[in-house]
């Protein structure tokens, strides 16, 4: 068999089994259990029917685009902090990695490690080459994908994050 007929086998395959796990609106989230820079860890099931969350999956930690992405959530996070929603940015980096990286940055929110890479290729946001795209995931109280946002601007993505909410109609959070 040629290199050619080779790869497009391969190809074919992947786009096969990749358009079989794609994650769609209305999907149920695939369960999370990881671990964040805060020191907590976070599972998708304590938010079930108490709030909204965003799941902000980035390549790698300190390079370019995701070093602006997290300024920007750090610069503008109370854009997000006015609604009933909470956000992480999640990379399969290593936890102290990510440490290392919301300090650089500033991060008052939470960043996920996902150094298995289950849970990105569970969210079908992992690239072929082992790191995820940069995708932004709203999964509602209910537990089911509101939104997946594909076309991310590293730069206003505090801003962007908080106006796709508003219009997904994520309520501003109530004084306690």
């Amino acid at each position: 068999m040629t290199v050619k007929k080779t790869l497009l086998i391969l190809l074919i395959g992947l786009t096969v089994s990749l358009s079989t796990i794609a994650l769609e609106i209305g999907d149920q989230a695939p369960g999370f259990t990881l671990e964040a820079t805060d020191g907590n860890t976070y599972t998708l099931e304590q938010f079930r029917n108490k709030q909204a969350i965003v799941i902000a999956w980035y390549p790698r930690a300190f390079t370019s685009g995701c070093t602006i992405e997290c300024k920007s959530l750090a610069e503008n996070g109370h854009l997000l902090k006015e609604l009933d929603v909470t956000y992480f940015m999640a990379s399969v980096d290593s936890l102290e990695t990510n440490k290392e990286f919301a300090a650089e940055n500033g991060a008052d929110f939470p960043l996920l490690s996902d150094p298995t890479k289950e849970v990105a290729t569970a969210y079908d946001v992992l690239a072929f080459y082992g790191v995820p795209n940069r995708h932004t995931i709203y999964i509602g109280k209910d537990g089911k994908i509101l939104y997946i946002d594909r076309d991310i601007q590293a730069a206003t993505s505090a801003e962007d994050m908080a106006a796709r909410l508003k219009k997904l109609g994520i309520p501003a959070r109530q004084a306690s």
